[in-house]
């Protein structure tokens, strides 16, 4: 096993562990989490290209927990037209290796993978309740979980292309908001360096992901800022989608993202607040952001969700409107200011 001076021995052999796992499974499924950003398909595509390349006689199978389409600006991830939707994948894997999920319910359709699964593997960089894999290495403090990725497939000798590469790279590119966020620490920009080496194209990353958007989006992209709106002495912002707006601009859900981007953007702010309705009647998407050391997966959680310090996210039961007024005063708190009556109309 090509093992590296500066991982930990306890990790090192715990990678020694999940390779016997591989290596003793005549199949592999590989999923992300339900609604996958560049994170959880960059590890899966990555991961799954890297153990094809190394073991073609095996079956690996890469599963979308959702029965929607890969994201469009992810679409250039070498393997992403062998994603296949859980809930059309019938077989009973003798691995199955989660990434970037912390819990089942966040697998969706892969979690009944996972139970007829003969064995299981979690990577992940976010915190959990508890663990429901065989074998998890977690480490909330890693940007991206693909940097564990990387990381165990260094450890354990199996060499990356540049396809592989690639996505791990975007996984790490996404996670870090183009290393721009808190978690860009220096393991980020190690990970990255050795991502480079190995033949990933950051700047194949920058066009797709970035700098390819439909004019249709732009145009949403721009609604969503001109209803930009701050409280708390402009500390804290918010901003908003219905789910006709998307269809007036003829926009997919899974294009929307980097929305809750452009209300971090504005000067001042600290925590902010972009929330979306989704198909389904009378259920938003919230997404949370910090800019500072505020810690906003809190507020995530007692919505039932969750996530990081500076990134988090949640499902709501009910209107935007609703949404705004339950957590805009609990995100006017965290940044120390009185919510007193603070209510929203829209």
């Amino acid at each position: 096993m090509g093992a590296c001076a500066c991982i930990d021995p306890d990790l090192l052999a715990t990678y020694g562990r999940i390779l016997e796992m591989i290596e003793d499974a005549p199949s592999v499924a590989i999923s992300g989490h339900t609604s996958p950003d560049g994170d959880a398909l960059g590890s899966v595509l990555g991961l799954g290209g890297a153990l094809a390349e190394r073991y073609p006689d095996k079956r690996i199978d890469l599963l979308l927990a959702d029965d929607g389409p890969v994201p469009r600006i992810y679409r250039f991830m070498e393997g992403a037209d062998r994603l296949v939707p859980a809930g059309d994948y019938g077989c009973d894997p003798a691995l199955f290796i989660s990434v970037d999920c912390p819990v089942t319910e966040r697998l969706a359709g892969s979690a009944a993978v996972l139970a007829r699964s003969g064995a299981s593997v979690c990577f992940d960089h976010h915190p959990a309740r508890e663990e429901f894999a065989d074998i998890t290495v977690r480490r909330v403090g890693s940007a991206a979980t693909a940097v564990l990725v990387e990381e165990f497939l260094r450890a354990v000798g199996i060499p990356l292309s540049g396809d592989v590469a690639t996505c791990l790279l975007c996984g790490l590119v996404t996670d870090t908001g183009r290393f721009q966020y808190q978690n860009a620490d220096p393991e980020a920009f190690a990970c990255a360096a050795r991502l480079v080496d190995a033949g990933a194209a950051p700047a194949r990353i920058a066009l797709e992901v970035y700098q390819s958007q439909r004019l249709e989006y732009l145009k949403l992209e721009s609604l969503v800022m001109s209803r930009i709106r701050t409280v708390a002495g402009g500390r804290v912002a918010y901003s908003y989608a219905y789910a006709s707006d998307l269809v007036s601009f003829g926009v997919t859900p899974d294009e929307c993202d980097g929305l809750v981007d452009v209300v971090r953007s504005v000067m001042g702010v600290e925590v902010c607040l972009f929330v979306k309705e989704t198909e389904c009647c009378h259920r938003v998407r919230g997404n949370l952001r910090s800019k500072c050391d505020l810690d906003v997966s809190g507020i995530a959680a007692r919505f039932g969700g969750g996530g990081h310090a500076a990134a988090a996210g949640f499902t709501y039961e009910g209107s935007i409107v609703e949404t705004l007024n339950d957590a805009l005063p609990m995100l006017v708190e965290l940044v120390g200011e009185d919510a007193g009556d603070l209510h929203v109309e829209l």
